[in-house]
């Protein structure tokens, strides 16, 4: 990438914020206890100016004199007609209509859509890290519509221009709607991602792509792959095998020993699986997760599809991050865990020649409505906030007992 950003740790526990770190230049403060194990929730530290830097004083407490690389990783684009509503409201820098229960909102065929606020307050988050990675759930549309939401979404591509302005650099895109608008929509799709600057990996436009494993380049010139794949389509069936990366262990180790052998130093894992609202991993994911680890092929994997946030597990030195949760969607009446995700920043450190992780930190967000908004909630994050203190605390204690439950504090 042609950018240079200053990175610096998600490091805030429940309560105290420790400090931050960073890895591709700029000064911080150190942190105030050992991120070789630990997980935190986190606010953003400002990131500094002086970007470009090899590695700060403050990032060398982290990853000593090693090379050292960010990665940021977040849920599911899931957009539904109440958020482009909201982005045509907020185009006319209008109030949003308001949600009336059992009605889908409308919106003016045509009429200017920016979704940039909703996703506004992930910038700082995002500008932490040396590499941010999205992940898109649905096919796109054309621009001027028709959109579509559950269960076969169509959804307008202007979302993939706000996910580019915010700080993302690729996404995922493999999940069970990749097909929902047929092989047209996976086409559309591509070429919107192409479009908006976004290098993607999981549906392909050619069968020689499909073989090609994404590589992109951090901020301070690491390159990391990723592999991914879907555990399903919903019982709709491609045009080609190849359309859309599946979950098969066999096929993506393979995929990352190519990555390799094409140059990446960093191989992440994204598994698109797991029980819808489920607060543990089900078997399939578990058992692919641990099964990647053990081939030594992949630095770390991560995951999302349930729609709520999943544990974080040290396996044989190797993070697993089961479930991110949503990162864009709207609000479920019926399941709160829909409405919340995590951001997960995972710091990597070169010694002998091999990238290991060194730490992970991560964020908890709640979606708001009226108007709807990707709302930050960890416990010093900047005022005004965009939550009731009471809400964001409920969410904020629940999300830290599930991504702690299989031991990742420790």
């Amino acid at each position: 990438m042609s950018y240079s950003r200053a990175f610096s740790h998600l490091s805030l526990t429940l309560a105290v914020l420790l400090g931050a770190a960073g890895c591709s230049g700029g000064t911080s403060p150190s942190p105030a206890s050992s991120s070789q194990q630990a997980t935190t929730t986190g606010a953003p530290s400002s990131p500094s100016a002086a970007a470009g830097a090899a590695t700060s004083a403050a990032g060398a407490e982290i990853c000593g004199e090693d090379p050292c690389v960010s990665v940021s990783v977040s849920g599911d684009f899931l957009l539904h007609p109440g958020l482009w509503a909201q982005a045509e409201a907020d185009a006319a820098h209008r109030p949003a209509p308001v949600p009336t229960p059992g009605v889908l909102p409308t919106t003016t065929p045509g009429a200017p859509l920016d979704f940039a606020p909703l996703i506004a307050a992930q910038k700082p988050y995002l500008a932490q890290a040396d590499l941010s990675l999205c992940h898109l759930e649905t096919p796109v549309s054309a621009p001027e519509g028709p959109f579509a939401g559950y269960p076969s979404f169509n959804v307008p591509p202007q979302i993939l221009s706000a996910a580019k302005a915010a700080g993302y650099d690729a996404c995922t895109n493999a999940s069970n709607h990749s097909i929902d608008a047929g092989t047209e929509g996976v086409l559309r799709t591509s070429r919107a991602l192409d479009a908006a600057g976004l290098p993607h990996t999981g549906t392909y436009l050619s069968e020689a792509a499909s073989k090609e494993p994404l590589i992109v380049t951090s901020a301070n010139g690491v390159k990391v792959a990723v592999i991914t794949g879907t555990y399903g389509l919903n019982g709709n069936i491609p045009d080609a095998p190849w359309r859309v990366d599946s979950l098969d262990a066999e096929a993506m180790i393979a995929k990352a020993r190519t990555a390799r052998a094409r140059g990446a130093e960093i191989v992440l894992a994204n598994i698109h699986a797991g029980d819808e609202y489920a607060s543990q991993p089900n078997e399939q994911q578990t058992s692919l997760a641990r099964a990647l680890v053990d081939s030594g092929q992949f630095t770390m994997v991560y995951g999302e599809h349930t729609h709520s946030v999943l544990p974080i597990e040290k396996y044989k030195g190797t993070w697993i991050v089961y479930g991110l949760g949503n990162n864009l969607t709207e609000l479920s009446p019926t399941y709160q865990v829909n409405n919340e995700g995590i951001m997960v920043n995972a710091v990597f450190a070169k010694s002998g020649g091999v990238w290991t992780a060194k730490a992970l930190r991560w964020a908890p967000s709640l979606i708001v409505n009226q108007p709807y908004r990707w709302c930050p909630v960890a416990s010093a994050n900047p005022e005004p906030a965009c939550a009731p203190a009471a809400e964001a605390r409920a969410s904020r204690e629940r999300t830290a007992a599930v991504v702690n439950s299989m031991g990742a504090e420790k």
